[in-house]
C-alpha cells in the first residue's frame, strides 16, 4: 500500500460546495450553513496510480471495498450497514463479499463495540460503524474502559488494535440535537485511541486505511454534511496518510488559523477574507488528527506568525480548542502577539432553527482575526 504525504501531492482550488451527481441540485436544507462556504478541492498528485470521482461516502466505500478484497479476516457490522447505511458508505460490499463479512446488528451501541473488541482481540479485523456520532455516549465504556486500555492492562500481551470504529459526525444543516453533535473532545481524554477526522474524499480514504492499519483502536469521524457534497478526484488503489501529522493547507505570516473536518473549508476562505479585507496574511492548518495531535507542526506556525486562531462545532466549553491553547501558551508564550482566539460553538444543546447562529462561521472567524491585529 502507497503511503503518501499530502502536504507535498495537493494543489488546491475553489468551488461552490454542491452535490455530486450532473443532476445534483443544491442542498436547500443546509443553506443557512452553507451558502457562503466554499469547498477547497484537492488534486492528488498521480504517483497514487488512476483515479475516480467519489464524493466523501464514495471514497470511504472505496476504502472499506479495498480492505475486504486485501484482508479476508476483515468485517464490517453496525446498524443497516448490510443495507448500505443510512448515508450509503456500504452499500454493494453485502453482495460483494458476502453476509458474514458485511452484516447488521442491533441497535445496541455498545453491544457493536464490545463485539468488535472481541472480533478484534480474536486477530481479525474490526470495523464497526455506529450510525450518528451523537449516539457513541452508550458505548463510552467500552470504548475508554475497555478498547483503549486492553494493551496496557496486559503489558502489550495483547491488545484490540485492530478495531476501528467509524461514525458520521458533526451538522448538517437540519440535524438538531441529536444528528448534529462533534464529540471528539470527550475521546481526547482517552489515552490509548486514535481520533480521527478527514475533511473531504482524499483524505477521508487514506485516513480510514491509516486506522484500518494501525495497531491501536481508532474512532474515524466523517463530515457528514460533506458526504454528498464534497467531490473530489481519489485514487482507486488503496494509499495511506499519514496518522497524527497535521497538514499546512495554506502558508502564512500573521496569524495560524487550526480546524478539522468541515471547519477546515471555514478557516480556508477566512484566510481569503482576511487578505483581501484586511491584508492580514494567514497559516491554515488541517490537525487531522485530534488524538495523538501534532503540537510540533502548529507550534512552528504560532512561533513564525504570533497569533493562533482555533474553531470548532463542539461547544467552547471544555473543547479541543481549549487543549490546544494550553499546549501553546506553555511551549510558545512568548512568541505571542495577542491572546489566543477560540471560535466555538456556543454552550448549549446543538439548536435546529437557530443552528446558523451557533455554527462558528466566517464571519465569526473573521472578527477575531480582527480582534487579535489590533490588540
Amino acid at each position: 500500500m502507497c503511503q503518501v504525504s499530502i502536504k507535498v501531492c495537493v494543489r488546491v482550488s475553489r468551488v461552490i460546495l454542491q452535490g455530486s451527481g450532473p443532476q445534483s441540485k443544491p442542498w436547500s436544507m443546509m443553506t443557512h450553513h452553507l451558502s457562503d462556504m466554499f469547498f477547497f478541492l484537492a488534486f492528488i498528485c498521480e504517483c497514487l496510480g488512476p483515479t475516480q470521482k467519489m464524493n466523501l461516502f464514495q471514497s470511504v466505500t472505496s476504502a472499506l471495498d479495498n480492505t475486504l478484497a486485501s484482508d479476508p479476516t476483515a468485517v464490517i457490522f453496525g446498524e443497516d450497514v448490510a443495507f448500505g447505511g443510512v448515508f450509503r458508505c456500504t452499500v454493494g460490499l453485502r453482495d460483494k463479499y458476502g453476509k458474514d463479512r458485511v452484516f447488521n446488528t442491533p441497535l445496541c451501541e455498545q453491544g457493536i463495540v464490545g463485539f468488535g473488541i472481541g472480533v478484534a482481540v480474536a486477530g481479525a479485523t474490526a470495523i464497526a460503524e455506529i450510525q450518528f456520532a451523537d449516539y457513541i455516549y452508550p458505548a463510552f465504556d467500552q470504548i475508554v474502559n475497555e478498547a483503549a486500555k486492553y494493551r496496557y492492562r496486559s503489558g502489550n500481551l495483547f491488545d484490540c488494535g485492530n478495531l476501528t470504529i467509524r461514525a458520521p459526525w458533526g451538522c448538517v444543516g437540519h440535524g438538531s440535537l441529536y444528528h448534529s453533535q462533534s464529540p471528539e473532545a470527550f475521546f481526547a481524554h482517552c489515552p490509548g485511541i486514535k481520533v480521527v477526522i478527514p475533511r473531504g474524499p482524499v483524505q477521508a480514504k487514506g485516513l480510514l486505511l491509516s486506522c484500518i492499519s494501525d495497531k491501536n483502536p481508532c474512532i474515524f469521524f466523517e463530515p457528514k454534511i460533506l458526504y454528498r457534497a464534497a467531490v473530489e478526484q481519489v485514487p482507486v488503489e488503496p494509499y495511506t496518510i499519514p496518522l497524527s501529522q497535521a497538514e499546512v493547507l495554506q502558508e502564512g505570516s500573521d496569524v495560524t488559523l487550526v480546524a478539522w473536518g468541515t471547519q477546515i473549508h471555514v478557516m480556508r476562505e477566512v484566510a481569503n477574507m482576511a487578505q483581501e479585507k484586511l491584508g492580514v496574511s494567514c497559516e491554515v492548518i488541517d490537525l487531522q488528527t485530534i488524538l495523538p495531535w501534532d503540537t510540533e507542526t502548529v507550534c512552528k506556525s504560532v512561533v513564525k506568525t504570533g497569533r493562533l486562531l482555533i474553531s470548532h462545532e463542539a461547544p467552547i466549553t471544555g473543547g479541543f480548542a481549549a487543549e490546544i491553547s494550553s499546549t501553546v501558551q506553555e511551549e510558545c508564550f512568548l512568541n505571542l502577539e495577542a491572546p489566543i482566539s477560540r471560535v466555538c460553538g456556543y454552550d448549549t444543546p446543538f439548536p435546529h432553527i437557530f443552528e446558523p447562529f451557533y455554527i462558528p462561521d466566517k464571519w465569526k472567524c473573521l472578527e477575531a482575526i480582527k480582534r487579535m491585529i489590533n490588540y
